[in-house]
């Protein structure tokens, strides 16, 4: 099945059909660092990190672009105060974006190909800017001793199409426009005239600084080319800022500027969206103090990226929960696997593949439906329910044993969620200890004597290191192949 896309432009599933496969290019709004990553963040890295695995698992080569929106109104406004204001974006830049940085590697969201500052590209800008106003779409508006430019909106005749909004309409519901200069309220800026004491820059208009919609244009076409294939972002960049976007990149270049694209939901507080504005926001940080970062990667992917998600503990407490399952399914084979004899197996390999490959063909065609992660999770834990019930019917084969682990690792890999890592330190009691360190060995050797306890009927003293044991956070689970362990929080 080939994969389909939810277009925004077009709204309705399209084939995937990328310009010149197997490459596929695509380019998704960066942050700008100037406070910590939310969780609103995190859904939308997310979800695009899920889209550039899929592809990459359908043997598709992404180019995946994320700029980082390094000058901003928001970092100067913090800023304000300082001796030196660029000197001081650039801190609140570097300590923001390194934090960024860190959140999402405990997401496990891998790094794009390149992470494009805007403060690197501002040639780039200037150029683009001034092919506009020589094509007639903008003009230039003195300053003082430099010039704003702004974007005239009238000229372009695509505008709008994205949203779906009709200038026509937008001019009738308009308020009362505060900026007079300007030709239409509807007209953006694509270059601010310097402001005393602001990071700014050298330009034909004077002394300046770039505007944030033309920030994207410009890095995307740069690393990509003018026509790249998939543009994303979350809802509420829709209108204006990929709205803008387009009108820029094709009013300049003529050209389609991107084939499909994608918007993830919103995360709502209390039905409402989560925001800063509201002070319902939950920074990632806080929210990792209370639950792994692999519960927050599965909560996000068990609803469908196009859904909002409403944000709660409970919700949260419920996919920690669904995760300790995936993990438990890899301790439990793993525990198995250390006890395998050599004795005929009741289990083969040709008993399970059929089936196994029967839920890697759901995953995959719930994927291919515009990347329905809660559909493809449901398929995993259908792949766990079958694993477990041949386990209980009788002995497997190490073999057998070995291609259903591999069978969920690989489709959580394919949605980013790690189980191994997480079992592999949680794990025990395997006839051998997968960690060597002396606390390990200590842990075994209560587990050891314990057994001998329990084996002499002195059920007072095995009851005693059970407790211990529990005590220091270690949860003893007995089963007819022995005694295995897990640490807990």
């Amino acid at each position: 099945m080939t994969v389909r896309i939810y277009n925004t432009l077009s709204q309705k599933k399209e084939d995937f059909e990328p310009q010149t496969p197997p490459q596929v290019s695509m380019y998704v709004c960066g942050v700008t660092p100037y406070d910590e990553t939310h969780l609103g963040h995190g859904r939308a890295y997310v979800t695009f990190d899920v889209v550039r695995r899929y592809l990459e698992y359908s043997d598709y080569k992404v180019n995946y672009i994320q700029n980082v929106t390094d000058v901003d109104d928001k970092i100067i406004a913090k800023a304000q105060g300082a001796k030196d204001i660029k000197q001081k974006c650039a801190e609140i830049v570097k300590q923001y974006f390194d934090s960024y940085q860190d959140v999402m590697s405990k997401l496990n969201v891998k790094p794009p190909s390149n992470y494009p500052k805007a403060t690197e590209h501002i040639d780039d800008m200037v150029k683009i800017i001034q092919t506009l106003i020589d094509k007639g779409f903008a003009y230039a508006i003195k300053v003082g001793d430099a010039s704003d430019v702004y974007f005239e909106v009238a000229k372009f005749n695509g505008y709008g199409k994205l949203s779906k909004r009709k200038l026509e309409d937008m001019e009738a519901g308009a308020r009362v426009e505060i900026d007079k200069r300007k030709k239409s309220p509807h007209d953006f800026a694509l270059w601010k005239a310097a402001k005393e004491g602001e990071p700014s820059w050298d330009s034909p208009w004077g002394k300046g600084r770039p505007g944030w919609h033309i920030e994207c244009s410009v890095m995307s076409s740069k690393y990509l080319g003018q026509t790249f294939d998939i543009h994303g972002g979350g809802r509420d960049l829709i209108f204006p800022h990929h709205e803008n976007e387009i009108a820029q990149a094709e009013a300049a270049t003529g050209k389609l500027f991107a084939k499909y694209w994608m918007h993830n939901g919103f995360v709502n507080i209390n039905k409402q969206k989560m925001s800063k504005s509201l002070g319902n926001f939950f920074t990632l940080k806080d929210i990792f103090e209370k639950f792994d970062p692999m519960v927050v990667r599965l909560f996000l992917l068990q609803t469908h990226y196009r859904s909002p998600i409403d944000f709660s503990d409970q919700q949260l407490t419920e996919a920690s929960s669904a995760y300790g399952r995936l993990v438990k399914f890899i301790q439990d084979v793993d525990f198995i696997l250390g006890k395998t004899t050599e004795t005929a197996p009741q289990i083969e390999i040709e008993d399970i593949q059929e089936d196994l490959l029967e839920y890697n063909e759901k995953f995959t065609k719930e994927m291919d439906d515009d990347f329905n992660t809660a559909g493809a999770i449901a398929a995993i834990f259908e792949m766990i329910h079958f694993c477990h019930k041949t386990l209980d019917e009788g002995e497997a084969e190490k073999e057998c044993l070995e291609i259903m682990k591999k069978s969920v690792l690989d489709l959580c890999e394919v949605l980013g969620i790690k189980l191994e890592t997480k079992a592999k330190i949680e794990l025990g009691g395997m006839g051998g200890a997968i960690d060597d360190s002396p606390e390990v060995k200590k842990i075994e050797d209560q587990i050891a004597e314990r057994e001998a306890a329990r084996k002499n009927k002195d059920f007072n003293k095995a009851d005693k290191i059970r407790d211990k044991l529990k005590a220091q956070g270690i949860i003893l689970e007995d089963t007819s192949l022995g005694t295995k362990w897990s640490a807990v929080k």
